[in-house]
């Protein structure tokens, strides 16, 4: 393996279906600016609630990519 630099940016998804559902809308759109992302990592689990029901999970991410300069 060559010698490279990751780069490390935090991002928040937010879904009214699933936590898996807000990591997924997370890392699509990261998907449309970044390139080579490599690794996304789980730091925190949320939900917002209302009148005692959950409407919306949010999962916090950290998405590592190759910096290319």
């Amino acid at each position: 393996m060559a010698d490279s630099v990751y780069k490390v940016v935090e991002l928040i998804g937010v879904s009214s279906e699933s936590w898996q559902r807000a990591a997924q809308v997370a890392v699509q759109r990261a998907s449309q600016t970044l390139r080579d992302i490599r690794i996304a990592e789980v730091v925190e689990q949320d939900v917002k609630i209302e009148e005692g029901q959950i409407t919306f999970y949010r999962v916090k991410l950290r998405l590592s990519f190759k910096y290319e300069g």
